[in-house]
């Protein structure tokens, strides 16, 4: 049955719908990104809230700034704006309906529509999901990107804005010509300091065109951080077959794992939703638990999707299903990153990682090595070199971060063992490959790139395991080198 409103009442009676009026619902949140994790993790708490009978000013109106968010709100205006989720549990899917979504705006250049709405004073909250890469970052010194084309255009051109950033500082500029304060910004992106690096990309760019509204936003406004975790393959014919087993005709299903959290700063001067009703956690300290997910979940995925492309694995689960593969996450995990991540209440870095292991090797989560390998050059950044830094700072051993790192080069050589080719995979493959390529006779080549390793190149301990790793990597084949680290000591390093 084709998802609508009218079809919610004769679907199934094992899918979940909705319990709350959707026609009764106001908008509190406009949400910049509509993708598959949004939907599966902000909005589904959202959801769960309305279905308890609480907040149902806090709707959700979606909204975009990029080509592909124009595809997506035509999938889901011909549904009324509902979505499908189904969890992937090993024991059984599970199917249900989510609503909290009340409206998408039309996604137009300059963005009209978008900046409208958000000087809108019912909008108290504007959340984010734009990936790692898009908060323009410079990665040599993790400062604000002034100098990237776009950014120079929403600095010259405030009124017609490139970027959600843009748009963003456009309508908070009409708020206060109109006398109205603030919404939140809200990033849900994998970010360490994810409100930290959202408020430093508004602050910086309306201080390019208007310092007194820089001011303004920077006495008035909110950039709460908040950690987020969920697995959520992307859609395609599997994930639409999966709906329509369950009976729905969804053109725009989500599939994600049978786990979710959600943990924020209480800092909403214009309100929020009572997320904590339904399992997010408010907290004084963010940072501990961002800390623990990125540098465990996200890194331990950068870890073994990078062999796992080059072994020719299609599937996350299929990683974790190699013997090698499997010891390298968990060794490196034990032995190079939980040592440097603090406990959170309730959750040692020690279990955290079994249960990452565990989630990763759900095989009914069908995640691509693909999509988890994609941007390295702002993952391996964000996820992995901090604790690379760490550890040297204090004495600790790298060398199976400097194998992780090796295993990334290789990837980005473009060939897999069998000789097929590795299509592009990152906003700057060329790049990555031109050094790869380099590196398989000089390792120092793949180093140099200051953008992703900055002083890291000049780390002589760093050095001193990638440059083996990776030219026994080339030597001896992955499985090898894999079963090397795996086998060895703490002070483990490759032969010469």
């Amino acid at each position: 049955m084709r998802l609508s409103n009218a079809a919610l009442s004769r679907l199934p009676a094992a899918v979940r719908v909705p319990r709350y009026d959707r026609a009764a619902l106001s908008p509190g949140i406009v949400h910049i990104g509509v993708g598959n994790f949004h939907r599966a993790h902000l909005a589904w708490y959202t959801h769960r809230l309305f279905d308890e009978g609480r907040d149902h000013d806090w709707a959700i109106i979606g909204s975009g700034v990029r080509p592909q968010d124009a595809a997506m709100r035509d999938r889901l205006a011909a549904q009324d704006w509902l979505s499908t989720l189904i969890e992937l549990d090993p024991a059984g899917e599970r199917a249900e309906v989510i609503g909290p979504m009340i409206d998408f705006l039309p996604v137009e250049e300059g963005h009209a529509p978008l900046i409208a709405r958000l000087a809108d004073p019912a909008i108290r909250i504007v959340s984010l999901t734009v990936t790692e890469g898009g908060y323009f970052i410079d990665p040599a010194t993790g400062g604000f990107d002034a100098d990237h084309p776009d950014i120079r255009h929403d600095a010259a051109h405030p009124d017609r804005p490139r970027t959600a950033f843009g748009a963003i500082v456009a309508g908070l500029a009409r708020r206060r010509a109109a006398g109205h304060t603030p919404f939140t910004g809200l990033s849900c992106d994998n970010l360490q300091g994810n409100g930290h690096a959202l408020a430093r990309a508004v602050l910086s760019l309306a201080r390019l065109s208007d310092p007194g509204l820089a001011d303004w936003i920077e006495r008035h406004g909110a950039f709460p951080n908040s950690m987020v975790d969920c697995i959520v393959p992307a859609t395609g014919p599997r994930e639409i077959e999966a709906a329509r087993r369950h009976g729905i005709e969804d053109a725009a299903p989500v599939t994600h794992e049978n786990f979710r959290q959600w943990v924020l700063e209480d800092h909403f001067p214009a309100g929020r939703p009572s997320w904590e009703a339904v399992g997010a956690t408010f907290s004084d300290d963010v940072a501990a638990f961002e800390a623990m997910k990125l540098r465990i979940i996200n890194a331990g995925h950068q870890i073994i999707a990078n062999p796992g492309e080059v072994l020719g694995l299609s599937l996350i689960a299929e990683c974790m299903a190699h013997p090698l593969i499997a010891g390298f996450l968990a060794r490196v995990t034990r032995d190079e990153i939980a040592p440097l991540v603090r406990p959170v209440p309730g959750m040692t870095p020690l279990a955290y990682a079994e249960l990452a292991a565990r989630r990763f090797a759900n095989p009914a989560v069908r995640d691509t090595v693909r999509r988890v390998a994609f941007d390295g050059s702002s993952r391996h950044p964000g996820f992995v070199l901090p604790t690379i830094r760490d550890a040297l700072r204090e004495g600790r051993p790298v060398s199976g971060l400097a194998l992780a790192e090796a295993l990334w080069a290789r990837m980005c050589e473009g060939t897999r063992e069998d000789g097929t080719a590795i299509e592009p995979n990152d906003p700057h493959w060329p790049a990555l490959q031109a050094a790869a390529r380099a590196a398989r006779s000089d390792p120092r080549a793949w180093l140099a790139q200051r953008a992703i390793y900055g002083d890291l190149a000049e780390a002589p301990a760093f050095a001193a395991a990638f440059g083996p790793w990776l030219d026994r990597i080339w030597r001896d084949g992955v499985a090898t080198a894999l079963g090397a680290y795996v086998a060895a000591g703490d002070d483990s390093a490759p032969a010469a």
